[in-house]
């Protein structure tokens, strides 16, 4: 029993010195973090220095732990007891020497560092054990057997050191964690504790929630009134807010990009973007290329080398040719199109046609068929991509058929100033938008109304062109044919353009002004004395399918200058209009003027109405209605209608393709208000019934074969009919 307890005095000793020995080391610890964040180098050194204090305070603790064995061990190793005295008294020695050594400067300079609880000291102790000691000479010396296990408690045995006893070691092994990798990490125990770390992460993340500070999400980096476009890091704040969603701002609207952060508030920031990050991978791994994907591409591009070597040589060189036609292009601004037009055709009626008023013959039916052409070259010229300057060269040898005093069945490569093959300027207009939704149109020469108003007549409609009716009266409402020359014109559309993505245009009110003799200085002519005529119109485009306009014009022309010709003014003696009966086009001759009758002015008001409804997009159905109502200075009034039904078959057998018909009346002259001499007219019904088909042999290319038919020409049934057999090729670039 004396022995036990003798023994028993020997371990107390021990067992109080390495406790001591622990509790020094992590004041000593947490002394050297304040000296290192005060002075870095200096903390360096006296870490070292304390390092290996602590090593050989340690390496006596393991002496001295492995005396502590079971009373059960001692009392069998009785023999021995004498040596293990020994060993306690020198373990006894070494601890309160290793005391004395390591912690006599720590004390000093963290006079508070006793009052930490052992539990946080041992833990900071943990990170400065760079690695294992291997070699302890008092341990060495002492031939000790090897216990199965220590009876310390845990904390002693997260510090022990390696012994040569085997058994030891292993247990020890299982129980010690990893050591640091870098002594550089004893000044940062707090990486070490991950619930002390979420706790600062947390309170950081509240930080000035107190205060009403407390942080709010952004969408867009616009919102944060304090970052500007021209900042250096405006870019990537812009990529973190608006595709990411990890920034967040103040609720005043500020993101107080100059202030400075922590350590703890970046490793917040960093952590909200890596997880937006890993939610968007997790949420959209399918379009993310895999490892696969990228071997399989390598694979594709070794397998194709030579095609992608022949491809890449293949736009070098397109490259060198683009480069070539920049540098010889006509223009930067201007695209050049045009249009040619071969027509074959033929007058199959068989008499001829006698003019209504006085039953002269002035026709014959000497007709035969022609070969005819025509050739319009158009300058497209843009200087902000959205106006256009229009200038139009054209020439042509197209005559219409002798038929009397009518203009009826003119076909529209008719439609030509001289016909003696001589190049003339057609049109010259320049369009311009002012907002989004009003366009302006300035023109110089051979304006039309079409130029300036939708005619609402898709498909038959082209400008007199070659691609829609052969007919001019199958192009629109004559009343848009009455006035032309120079002027200006507006377009405001209400519902904005092309929003509704079909043939129509958008619902707009539209109006202007021409001048058949803008350009003459001389008496009774010129921009606001001469011809002219003002137009305005309504358009409706409640959907995609239908549109309906409504319009007025009035016009005065001079002596022999009325006449449904676009103010072409031909002057007296010559019959003008370039669609309608003679009747209609000179007023019975009123207008023109005749042997013992001067020509007279005249001024009208004009009234119409067109629609066009898409059944289906191939199926559209179309009307006009037109009424002029004339007064003959001097002599009184008329009235002159006209109308139309249109249906057009589009890409009827291939897309491109056209099969159209007119049925209706070309301007004809209803009724009268004159003398009784001069009053005398035929009024038979006269129509018009015309039918074509557009086959689109290519995209530039078309041919169409149409006829013509017109039932008393001329108001007057005692007239053969008209018989027009046409063929026209087109050809646009």
């Amino acid at each position: 029993m004396s022995k036990f307890l003798w023994s028993y005095l020997l371990i107390s000793p021990a067992v109080l010195g390495a406790t001591l020995v622990v509790s020094s080391s992590a004041m000593a610890a947490d002394a050297q973090q304040a000296a290192d964040a005060l002075n870095p180098a200096v903390a360096k050194a006296e870490t070292a220095e304390t390092s290996e204090a602590k090593l050989n305070a340690l390496a006596a603790v393991s002496e001295t732990t492995a005396a502590s064995e079971p009373v059960e061990e001692i009392s069998e190793a009785a023999a021995g007891s004498e040596t293990q005295a020994a060993t306690a008294d020198w373990a006894t020695v070494a601890t309160e020497n290793a005391i004395v050594g390591a912690n006599t400067a720590p004390a000093e300079a963290n006079p508070q560092a006793a009052s930490q609880p052992t539990s946080e000291s041992l833990a900071a102790v943990e990170p400065t054990v760079a690695q294992p000691v291997e070699n302890s000479a008092p341990a060495a010396q002492l031939e000790i057997p090897a216990p199965a296990a220590t009876a310390l408690p845990e904390q002693i045995g997260a510090v022990q050191l390696e012994t040569p006893a085997p058994a030891v070691a292993e247990a020890t092994e299982q129980s010690l964690p990893k050591p640091a990798e870098s002594l550089a990490q004893t000044a940062a125990p707090q990486e070490q504790n991950p619930a002390a770390t979420l706790e600062q992460l947390n309170q950081y993340s509240s930080e000035g929630a107190a205060g009403g500070e407390t942080e709010g999400q952004v969408t867009s980096v616009s919102q944060l009134s304090d970052v500007r476009p021209t900042d250096w890091a405006f870019q990537a704040l812009q990529s973190l807010v608006e595709r990411y969603g990890c920034i967040a701002g103040y609720p005043d609207g500020t993101f107080r990009g100059n202030r400075a952060m922590t350590r703890y508030e970046f490793a917040a920031g960093l952590n909200a973007c890596l997880d937006k990050v890993s939610e968007l991978i997790r949420g959209g791994t399918g379009n993310f290329a895999t490892r696969d994907d990228l071997a399989a591409l390598q694979r594709l591009q070794e397998e194709f080398a030579a095609e992608l070597a022949t491809l890449r040589g293949r736009v070098d060189a397109l490259e060198a040719r683009t480069s070539e036609l920049e540098a010889n292009q006509f223009s930067t601004t201007t695209k050049l199109t045009g249009e040619a037009i071969f027509a074959l055709s033929d007058d199959f009626s068989s008499n001829v046609s006698v003019f209504g008023r006085d039953g002269e013959r002035i026709g014959s039916n000497n007709n035969e068929a022609v070969f005819q052409h025509r050739v319009r070259l158009n300058l497209n010229t843009s200087f902000t991509g959205r106006d256009l300057l229009l200038t139009r060269l054209q020439v042509g040898n197209g005559q219409r058929f002798n038929v009397g005093a009518t203009s009826e069945g003119t076909q529209t490569w008719n439609f030509v100033g001289r016909t003696d093959n001589v190049v003339a300027l057609d049109t010259l207009l320049y369009k311009f938008p002012v907002g989004q939704r009003l366009n302006v149109s300035l023109v110089a020469n051979g304006g039309v109304w079409d130029d300036i108003l939708p005619t609402v007549n898709p498909y038959f409609e082209d400008f007199d062109g070659g691609n829609g009716s052969l007919s001019t009266f199958g192009q629109r409402n004559p009343i848009y044919r009455l006035g032309g020359g120079a002027g200006i014109g507006f377009d405001y559309a209400f519902g904005g353009r092309g929003l509704l993505g079909g043939v129509f245009g958008p619902t707009s009110l539209s109006f202007g002004y021409l001048a058949s003799n803008a350009a003459s200085p001389a008496r009774g002519a010129g921009l606001l004395n001469g011809d002219y005529a003002a137009m305005g119109q309504l358009t409706f485009t409640p959907g995609r399918n239908l549109q309906v306009a409504f319009n007025y014009n009035h016009g005065y022309f001079g002596r022999g200058n009325f006449g449904f010709d676009n103010g072409l003014a031909n002057g007296p003696g010559t019959l003008g209009g370039f669609t309608g009966t003679g009747v209609a086009n000179s007023l019975n001759g009123l207008s023109e003027g005749f042997d013992g009758f001067r020509a007279r002015k005249v001024v009208t008001n004009s009234y119409g109405a067109q629609a066009s409804l898409r059944l289906s997009p191939r199926f559209i159905l179309g009307g006009w209605a037109g009424l002029t109502n004339a007064r003959i200075i001097g002599i009184g009034d008329a009235r002159i209608w006209n109308y139309a039904v249109t249906l057009a078959l589009p890409d009827l057998g291939k897309e491109g393709n056209l099969l159209g018909f007119v049925v209706g009346r070309e301007p004809y002259l209803d009724k009268l208000e004159a003398s009784r001499s001069l009053r005398s007219f035929r009024n038979d019904d006269s129509y018009h019934v015309e039918g074509f088909y557009k086959f689109q042999l290519s995209d530039n290319i078309s041919v169409t074969p149409g006829v013509i038919w017109v039932k008393n020409p001329n108001q007057d049934e005692d007239n053969d009919d008209i018989l027009i057999g046409t063929l026209r090729t087109t050809f646009t670039f």
